[in-house]
């Protein structure tokens, strides 16, 4: 640990304090279970998850995964990569723009903005992709990571 650390509010923090223009990036694909976990959690039967016939005539033209299931990927990527182990969401701003289908491999970016000296807290820009680049959930996220050491 170094004095930065100690003066800057993110002491005993797994990762230390983030620089502004980190980044980190996580990758998964889809799949049905998913849709089958994230109802079992919520309750969210939308017919537009578990019904193909009405999903291929809708806008969407096929089943689509819960919006929960894709950006969960950045819940995973600020608790395991950045800011790291600790951290949690103070705040979103996010807009799901692509509908996410079971099958796609998507793709969570964060990058960070701004870090407060004061206390372990960062603005970060948060995006999820899909294989063809499209953007499917863009906007920002403001964390805050517990120290765990």
């Amino acid at each position: 640990m170094n004095d930065t650390n100690i003066r800057s509010g993110w002491s005993g923090t797994r990762f230390g304090k983030p620089k502004v223009g980190a980044n980190a990036e996580r990758r998964r694909v889809t799949r049905a279970r998913d849709i089958i976990a994230f109802t079992e959690m919520t309750g969210d039967r939308n017919p537009l998850h578990y019904d193909e016939g009405l999903a291929s005539r809708s806008i969407f033209g096929r089943l689509i995964v819960q919006g929960g299931v894709t950006s969960g990927l950045l819940n995973a990527l600020v608790a395991e990569d950045l800011p790291g182990p600790g951290t949690v969401f103070l705040g979103v701003e996010w807009k799901f723009v692509k509908a996410v289908g079971v099958g796609e491999e998507i793709v969570a970016r964060a990058e960070v903005l701004d870090v407060r000296d004061d206390k372990p807290i960062c603005t970060l820009a948060t995006t999820i992709l899909n294989a063809a680049g499209e953007t499917c959930v863009s906007g920002t996220a403001t964390t805050y990571t517990v120290a765990l050491e």
